[in-house]
């Protein structure tokens, strides 16, 4: 497995891929691992948690520079990656045990609760996007649930992968309590097959997470996917139209559109559609393409040069289907997967850029008559993610918020994950949730106890 600078081309490491028996070694010790980890208290896992947190916060620049390295995303960015990775350390650490404390329930019993115990070994099959992040948002619940973790991650961050498993083992969790297993997609199945590993957790494609489902289903695992979106982002007329494009453009180009919440479809109202048109246009033509590992660039590559194939290929099949080039539209020529940022209008249902989740900074503009059609075209979607709706009336925006099919919606305001927040999509956009109390819960025994 290589690492490739996505930027330059450039080989940065190459990984061997572990062996069966090496695969088979590394689940029999985390589930050893397990057995005594699931006795220790909350407050224990807090201290450990709390100083993978503290850990994560001295060796920011190192880790934020991999990040950049492997996957291509700007160091700002990811340095507010691995600076959120330790907000959600913290905050499992402080109140997991509290989200699972005991629940006394009314019934015929003497006494009667719920508790919630650990389940064992948890697989994560985690992507390249946010190599750190996705990564954590699942661990950090898990571990201080009590289980034990078992990561595969994307190919080309294999650095970013046994970084995470270092900064566990370096915060003082047992040894391999987490660990990351170095193997193919192919391998997966005989992971999720062995009876130690409980459950599986995915974050990636529809076509990932249908393969991951059907193994988890055939295996009777339990399983939580996080998969694609094609997020609205609804504004109506009397929105306030500099900050609603501010925050388009802001939601769409982050990680170069490489985000399965970033602002896909702008769905405006007819009367403010040109204004709010040439405000996002005058924006995205602002970013310039440049070394991600340097502050001043705006535009970063995407990760591998197949994704560029695949975002020039919607584009250009949609523009033969009717769609219009506003801005953009192309490759960037010479070294680097770098794509120009992208406005589409005259998109139409059934158009590649309509119906398909776009990966990469490409953005369509639907006018809409009404309030009722904003609506009725957000919810025409496979896909169920995130949804950002734009109006001065909070009233308004809250009813028609709640008519939206998707996980999540943000009035006036980004979408964006929150440790606080219940994280997670409907329709092809996945089940399960992560994060919040919620996201703690789905890896536990929730146990009937009856005492009389």
């Amino acid at each position: 497995m290589k690492s490739i600078n996505p930027a330059t081309g450039e080989v940065i490491q190459e990984y061997a891929e572990m062996s069966e028996a090496q695969v088979k070694e590394v689940i029999e010790l985390n589930l050893d691992a397990w057995k005594k980890y699931r006795e220790t208290s909350f407050t224990q896992r807090s201290e450990w948690m709390n100083k993978a947190a503290r850990l994560l916060r001295t060796r920011k620049e190192g880790y934020a520079r991999l990040i950049t390295a492997e996957m291509g995303k700007r160091i700002a960015e990811s340095r507010s990656e691995v600076e959120k990775c330790a907000l959600v350390c913290e905050y499992y650490a402080d109140g997991a045990g509290q989200m699972l404390a005991d629940e006394l329930m009314e019934s015929d019993a003497s006494k009667s609760m719920a508790v919630f115990n650990p389940i064992g070994p948890v697989l994560a099959v985690m992507p390249w996007n946010f190599p750190f992040w996705q990564v954590f948002r699942f661990a950090a619940p898990a571990l201080m649930a009590g289980n034990a973790g078992l990561l595969k991650h994307a190919s080309n961050v294999q650095g970013c992968a046994l970084a995470i498993e270092q900064v566990f083992s370096d915060a003082g969790f047992p040894e391999n309590i987490f660990r990351s297993l170095i193997i193919s997609s192919s391998k997966v199945e005989a992971v999720i097959a062995h009876p130690a590993v409980r459950a599986v957790t995915l974050t990636g494609s529809g076509y990932a997470g249908s393969q991951v489902a059907s193994l988890a289903g055939k295996y009777l695992k339990k399983s939580v996917l996080e998969l694609g979106g094609s997020d609205p982002f609804i504004v109506l007329a009397d929105a306030d139209l500099e900050e609603a494009a501010k925050i388009a453009v802001a939601s769409r180009m982050i990680t170069s559109g490489q985000t399965c919440i970033a602002a896909k479809r702008f769905i405006v109202e007819e009367k403010v559609a040109a204004p709010f048109l040439e405000k996002v246009k005058a924006l995205m033509e602002a970013y310039e393409p440049g070394d991600p590992g340097n502050e001043e660039t705006s535009l970063a590559p995407l990760a591998r040069p197949d994704l560029v194939d695949d975002i020039e290929g919607q584009v250009q099949k949609s523009v033969v289907q009717g769609a219009k080039i506003i801005s953009g539209g192309s490759r960037i020529p010479g070294i680097g997967n770098y794509y120009s940022p992208t406005i589409l209008t005259n998109v139409k249902k059934g158009m590649p850029v309509y119906m398909e989740e776009t990966f990469g900074p490409v953005a369509v503009v639907l006018p809409v008559k009404n309030e009722q059609e904003a609506i009725n075209v957000a919810n025409d979607s496979l896909y169920g993610l995130g949804a950002s709706l734009w109006t001065s009336d909070l009233k308004k925006g809250e009813e028609l918020g709640r008519k939206i099919e998707a996980g999540a919606i943000f009035v006036n305001g980004l979408v964006k994950s929150d440790p606080r927040l219940p994280f997670g999509g409907i329709k092809n956009s996945g089940y399960g949730r992560e994060l919040s109390g919620y996201g703690i819960k789905e890896f536990v025994n929730i146990k009937t106890v009856w005492i009389k």
